[in-house]
């Protein structure tokens, strides 16, 4: 029961079974149902042809029946009297009296008017007023009830052969007034052999039935989870092997374990650029922390030896530089490890003069431009976005060659702050490049101040954290543009 295969086989298995069980017994009860309604049928007409002469005063001794095996016949009278039987009708139940023997009074007799003749003329003027025509009346007619039957079942022992009947009782009037109920049975033997013959068919057939059901399920399971395990071998081979650039199988189809393949593919692409890209994010610190360290323990070795020619700026000048990358890398974790911004709402413009008021040392004035009127509002962390507009400043102050301006505006249900200079500007094939880590474009790298390429990054991940977005395009001036876009709290 560990395998899916072996629990698609039984569940499969058990709802057949369970439909197979009840369609057979619906089956069983309706063929019941409609053989017994047949028997029925039979002995209605067999009881109505009985009625039908009674109703016309034939004698009891005289009655004509159907074959007695088939059809027994029991006829009683008002007070349940039994009056007539079919020829070797031996025992009889189900009809409401068990009696076979016709009672003396009337077992030779003959109903209505003819029950007591014996043959004398008596009283033949009587029963043979003349009409008024000169000829003579014809002897009364009795009915049979139309309505429907009663129906039950019983048994018949004919000649010595006990079976099982369905009876239906009609009502016949004769021309007396007597009231006489027929009792006339149709052998259910059909309907028990018919019955007994599906039932027996389905006890062998249902067996058989549910074990083609079940192997048929186990091996299209199995052909349908053979992908699945080709999967499964591999993921645990990747693993085995830390091979992050090894792919499950994707199957042909279009099904569901063709696109578990392709997601887990999707998936194993995201995890390898991740560790790629961590890879190559701890060579660059590495590299980059290498260069201040080296040069901080030679300037301190040449000071620990020759104190008069410690580099005492120099070395602080490292210490700041490492402190500054040191702080990067630490934000960039915290990033990649998923933390979520403070949610307050502040106010861009007055971000930005704070920013720019507490800027010292620039190479080049800001240029603020932010009007008067609105409220520039988003809702974020407002040490993030600060240091996002710190880094795109820093940036302009870097390449710019005279001026730097930094504007605000409201802009389709956001806010827009931009960063512009006058310097060379970032090339259309570089433009998403620099937004990596540990990126510098060819003229930074001339720089001793050019940083250690990410700033820019940074800016990027704490503005798509904040549903914003950030991009570069050129400026009238000639230069960089960098356009940040935030939702707006209105």
């Amino acid at each position: 029961m560990r395998s899916v295969r072996a629990r698609a086989a039984l569940g499969a298995t058990a709802v057949v079974a369970v439909a197979l069980i009840g369609a057979g017994l619906a089956v069983l009860l309706v063929l019941r149902a409609n053989l017994t309604d047949q028997a029925g049928l039979q002995a209605e007409v067999v009881a109505r042809e009985v009625a039908g002469q009674l109703a016309l005063d034939v004698p009891y001794d005289r009655l004509e029946m159907r074959e007695e095996e088939d059809h027994p016949v029991q006829v009683t009278d008002e007070h349940d009297r039994v009056v007539a039987v079919s020829k070797d009708l031996q025992a009889i139940s189900g009809t409401g009296t068990d009696q076979v023997t016709p009672a003396p009074s009337t077992a030779a007799g003959k109903s209505g008017g003819n029950g007591g003749d014996d043959g004398s003329d008596d009283h033949g003027d009587d029963d043979h007023a003349d009409d008024g025509n000169g000829g003579h009346s014809t002897p009364g007619r009795g009915e049979v009830d139309s309505g429907d039957p009663d129906f039950s079942n019983g048994t018949a022992t004919v000649d010595g052969d006990t079976a099982d009947y369905r009876f239906a009782s009609v009502q016949a009037t004769t021309s007396a007034g007597v009231t006489l109920t027929v009792h006339a049975g149709a052998p259910l033997a059909a309907e028990q052999e018919a019955v007994s013959t599906v039932r027996g068919s389905m006890l062998i057939g249902l067996p058989v039935l549910l074990l083609v059901v079940a192997g048929v399920t186990w091996l299209v399971t199995r052909r349908a989870l053979r992908p699945v395990e080709g999967i499964r071998r591999e993921m645990a081979a990747i693993t085995a092997s830390e091979d992050l650039s090894r792919r499950v199988p994707e199957p042909g189809s279009r099904d569901e374990i063709a696109r578990l393949a392709r997601t887990t593919n999707e998936t194993l692409r995201a995890l390898e650029a991740s560790v790629d890209r961590q890879r190559r994010f701890v060579a660059d610190a590495s590299h980059e922390l290498r260069s201040p360290i080296a040069s901080l323990r030679t300037q301190l070795e040449v000071g620990a030896a020759h104190p008069e020619l410690l580099d005492v700026p120099g070395a602080v000048a490292d210490t700041v530089r490492l402190q500054a990358l040191a702080a990067d890398l630490l934000l960039l974790a915290r990033l990649d490890a998923g933390e979520r911004p403070g949610r307050t709402t502040l106010d861009l413009g007055a971000l930005v003069h704070e920013e720019v008021s507490q800027r010292t040392g620039d190479r080049l004035p800001v240029a603020v431009s932010v009007p008067d009127s609105g409220a520039f509002e988003t809702a974020g962390s407002r040490g993030q976005l600060a240091r996002v507009i710190g880094n795109l400043l820093d940036n302009a102050e870097r390449h710019a060659r005279s001026t730097v301006t930094v504007s605000v505006r409201g802009e389709r249900g956001g806010v827009v702050v931009a960063v512009t200079d006058d310097g060379a500007g970032v090339p259309p094939e570089e433009r998403e490049r620099i937004f990596e880590r540990f990126v510098r474009l060819d003229e930074a790298r001339t720089r001793d101040e050019g940083g250690a390429g990410l700033g820019l990054a940074i800016a990027r991940d704490v503005v798509v954290r904040h549903g914003g977005r950030l991009t570069v395009d050129t400026a009238p001036e000639g230069g960089a543009r960098f356009e940040l876009w935030l939702p707006g709290t209105g």
